[in-house]
């Protein structure tokens, strides 16, 4: 039983990390194009962690391959893996991925494995507070996400694209295609974070959030982002991205109906990033090889998981997650 991370940056490091404290016995797979980078991870993780330099290189397949690689690379990985009877995580957030791995579904089937889409920081825990969330309410009507920071270069530079990008919106039973960098809204972050501008981008939390609630109104989410951020969107980056992007704050706004009451609930979390979204990837990988995910389809957390389960595993880890609880 081998659990291969490919991608060992900011995000892959921390799930490497976070598998080694939950599952201490399972060994570990390593994949980066900077094998230094690789070889000094698993110098510090220790005993039963091997570097390789593709997946077709490991000695014997993989039980869950986690994908912790830049935009547009997550497709080829995923297609390698179930080919090779490995089910597969990954914390892609970009539309083009998301999309692309849902497709897989007839894939998954028909090896008997798991697609898990999203699996990161947003969306990922977006989408496991999302459906905590909505377990309160009678019936769901809104749901809105925004997050801010970035887990790590790659993480940034989708963040810089998403803005130039259109947005999807779910609203009365279709989607809306709307101008990235518009829609400005002020949210309020759990400290040390505070309140930040946030404006609509190409973020996926719509698209698998809306499998899971069909019948809510309207789903969206929005990005924090600064005027120079809006300006420069259609640009290359102006300066290199810092290894780590954080911290970063999450907050998930759910509006409902309960006992004929319309109500709403707000979840929060801040944190790095980078580090939510390998605890995250780790988790989920961690479940898997326990039976406690569903196998042979392609899915979002939202869809699976038990929220309860998934943050107090997270907890472990030392991510934790907030609830606004309002003013006196």
């Amino acid at each position: 039983m081998v659990i291969a991370i490919v991608g060992v940056g900011n995000s892959g490091a921390h799930a490497a990390q976070a598998l080694r404290r939950l599952r201490p016995g399972v060994p570990l797979a390593l994949i980066d194009h900077d094998r230094d980078t690789a070889a000094s991870m698993a110098s510090i993780l220790g005993e039963q962690t091997v570097v390789v330099e593709s997946l077709t290189a490991l000695d014997a397949p993989a039980s869950v391959v986690l994908l912790c690689v830049p935009a547009g690379q997550h497709l080829g990985l995923a297609e390698v893996a179930l080919s090779s009877g490995a089910h597969v995580v990954s914390i892609g957030d970009s539309i083009g991925d998301v999309k692309a791995l849902l497709a897989l579904d007839a894939v998954a089937r028909s090896v008997n494995r798991a697609v898990v889409v999203g699996a990161g920081f947003s969306p990922g825990m977006s989408c496991v507070l999302a459906r905590h969330a909505a377990s309160l309410f009678d019936e769901v009507h809104e749901i809105s996400v925004a997050r801010s920071g970035t887990g790590g270069p790659d993480c940034a530079r989708q963040h810089h694209r998403s803005l130039g990008e259109s947005s999807l919106e779910w609203r009365n039973g279709g989607w809306m295609q709307m101008k990235g960098g518009s829609g400005r809204r002020l949210a309020w972050f759990p400290e040390p974070i505070g309140a930040l501008d946030c404006y609509r981008a190409a973020l996926s939390e719509p698209i698998l959030l809306q499998r899971s609630f069909r019948r809510s109104q309207r789903l969206s989410a929005r990005v924090a982002a600064t005027r120079r951020d809006r300006l420069t969107r259609w640009l290359p980056m102006m300066r290199a991205p810092h290894p780590d992007g954080g911290p970063g704050g999450l907050r998930v706004e759910v509006w409902g109906e309960r006992a004929g009451v319309a109500e709403v609930m707000v979840y929060g979390a801040a944190d790095h990033p980078g580090r939510v979204a390998g605890s995250m990837a780790a988790v989920v990988a961690a479940g898997l090889l326990d039976g406690a995910l569903p196998v042979g389809r392609a899915y979002g957390l939202s869809e699976v998981v038990d929220p309860l389960a998934t943050l107090t595993a997270l907890a472990t880890l030392g991510v934790v997650a907030s609830v606004f609880e309002g003013a006196a």
